[in-house]
């Protein structure tokens, strides 16, 4: 049996759908797994084993670049992939009208949310089947709930990410011990103070463990050289793809993050990790592990909260007194 799961982006929402997949694989062995993804997040759907073949989807590039006959040849190209494909189940997890679209370019049954459901809830009429899940659970849940009702098992307690984290690690990287501070976000009132990362920074440095910061820009490698000239403890790196970060993060004693998808990652791969939410409430999407994540924060644009440093000392002592 062969099976097509579509989720696009972005990568928070690509890690929320990689326990769909550990679900599949341990209660279907038989089915074969291949996942429609956006270009940039191909590589994380490739490090989960039971993904036979990732097909990307390059939508992004052709929206920046609409007047581009390379990206236009691309997107022609992957969507000609996906026509060639012929599946017992197309499972469209993210419920938009762009995922239900690219889900009906392969051939076979879609599955998706239902009208009420669904982000989007146009995106229901292209379903052939249509499954009603509360919307008020969080991401990974609704993912988890979606498919085992489409293929017909009972879902387990146990939330598996099944991600195989790449061994080994830059030759950059510190062989003390090391934590990753992820400032970097999409909105300005996401961030949490640059005197925040120092003091807890400082604090890390006392108990012999350095401090990367990883960027993805140039304004937030900015940020990262002007944090680690503060003091000596922290280590910018250079340039990542996300395979890179992949494996900083899987080497990493413990990890800090705002609300950014590499926060997620970090989780995924069994690290201990603190996400700090200041104007988003971490409910429905924020990290999702077990003892492996603590949300902090959870405000608004109009009522930001702002976690103070002691917070995420407090949630952090427990990795910290085990290491």
């Amino acid at each position: 049996m062969r099976v097509l799961l579509v989720k696009l982006s972005s990568l928070g929402d690509v890690i929320h759908n990689l326990p769909v997949v550990s679900d599949l694989a341990r209660a279907r062995p038989e089915i074969a797994i291949d996942w429609a993804i956006e270009s940039p997040y191909a590589e994380i759907a490739a490090l989960h084993p039971a993904v036979k073949d990732v097909l990307p989807v390059p939508l992004r590039r052709l929206r920046k670049q609409w007047w581009s006959a390379p990206a236009w040849r691309e997107f022609l190209a992957s969507r000609s992939r996906l026509g060639e494909r012929h599946y017992d189940r197309i499972l469209d997890t993210q419920g938009l009208i762009k995922s239900a679209w690219v889900a009906g370019w392969a051939n076979g049954p879609v599955a998706g949310y239902s009208r009420t459901s669904a982000r989007e809830p146009l995106a229901a009429r292209f379903y052939d089947q249509s499954i009603e899940v509360p919307r008020d659970l969080h991401a990974v849940t609704r993912n988890r709930m979606l498919a085992s009702k489409v293929f017909g098992y009972t879902l387990t307690d146990s939330v598996e990410y099944g991600l195989s984290a790449p061994t080994q690690a830059p030759a950059w990287l510190p062989e003390a011990p090391y934590a990753v501070f992820l400032h970097a976000t999409s909105r300005a009132n996401k961030r949490w103070p640059d005197s925040a990362w120092v003091d807890l920074g400082t604090r890390l440095q006392a108990r012999g463990l350095n401090v990367m910061l990883p960027w993805g820009n140039g304004d937030e490698r900015e940020t990262s050289q002007r944090l680690a000239h503060t003091r000596r403890w922290a280590i910018v790196p250079p340039g990542m793809t996300l395979a890179d970060a992949a494996a900083v993060l899987a080497h990493a004693a413990m990890v800090v993050g705002v609300d950014t998808g590499l926060a997620h990652l970090a989780v995924a791969l069994g690290r201990p990790t603190i996400g700090i939410y200041i104007t988003t409430r971490p409910a429905l999407t924020g990290l999702f592990g077990g003892g492996m994540a603590v949300n902090l924060g959870g405000g608004s644009e109009d009522a930001p909260s702002i976690p103070d440093v002691d917070a995420v000392w407090h949630a952090l002592l427990p990795s910290l007194n085990s290491a």
